[in-house]
C-alpha cells in the first residue's frame, strides 16, 4: 500500500482513540459491528485494488466475457435511471451473503466488474458524482472481498457520461446513487 496512505490511515485510527468514551462510561458492546475489522480489511486491500483497476475498453471487453458479471451497486433508482448495458443491480446496502449469492451465483471466484458514479466527470444523471473518499467503488470493492468475492475488477479512470451507452429501465427516473 502507498506509504503516505498507510501512515495517514494509521494516524487517523490512533486519533480516534482520543475520542473514546470517558472513563467509566463504556460504550455498549455490539458484536455485529466491527470497525477495527473493516479498517484492517481496508488496509489489506489497497495494493490489490490498485492492481485490479482497468481502462474502459478492457473493462467492458472483460465484463462481456463468458461467466463474468457486471455489477452496479448504486441504488435501484439510480440503476433504473441509467446503467451500463448488461449490468445487474444489487445496491450496496442490500449486500448480505444470501443476496450476493442470488445476484452473483455460487462461484465466488467468478470475475466481477464494478463501476460507480465517480468514474464519470460530468456530474449529471444518470451518474451524479459523490465525494471522492466516499466513492461507491471503494466500499463495493472492500465489501465484496469481505464476503469472499476476490476476483473483483474496477473501472479505472474518468469518462464523460456520453462516452458510455446507457440503458434506462425508467427514463423518467433521476440519477443519484
Amino acid at each position: 500500500m502507498r506509504p503516505l496512505l498507510l501512515a495517514s490511515l494509521a494516524a487517523a485510527l490512533a486519533c480516534c482513540s482520543c475520542f473514546a468514551a470517558p472513563a467509566g462510561a463504556a460504550a455498549p458492546e455490539n458484536p455485529q459491528i466491527d470497525y477495527d475489522g473493516y479498517a484492517a480489511l481496508t488496509l489489506s486491500l489497497g495494493d490489490v485494488r490498485e492492481a485490479h483497476r482497468l481502462p474502459y475498453d478492457e473493462f467492458i471487453a472483460r465484463a462481456r466475457e463468458e461467466g463474468a458479471i457486471l455489477l452496479d451497486a448504486r441504488s435501484s433508482l439510480a440503476f433504473a435511471a441509467g446503467h451500463i448495458e448488461g449490468a445487474v443491480n444489487l445496491p450496496l446496502p442490500d449486500f448480505t451473503d444470501a443476496a450476493l449469492a442470488e445476484a452473483l451465483g455460487p462461484d465466488k471466484s467468478r470475475p466481477i466488474y464494478i463501476y460507480c458514479n465517480n468514474n464519470f466527470s460530468d456530474d449529471r444523471a444518470p451518474i451524479v458524482t459523490k465525494r471522492a473518499p466516499l466513492a461507491l467503488n471503494i466500499a463495493t470493492f472492500i465489501n465484496l472481498h469481505g464476503y469472499g468475492y476476490t476476483n473483483v475488477w474496477e473501472l479505472g479512470g474518468v469518462l464523460q457520461t456520453a462516452e458510455v451507452q446507457w440503458v434506462a429501465a425508467n427514463p423518467l427516473a433521476s440519477g443519484g446513487g
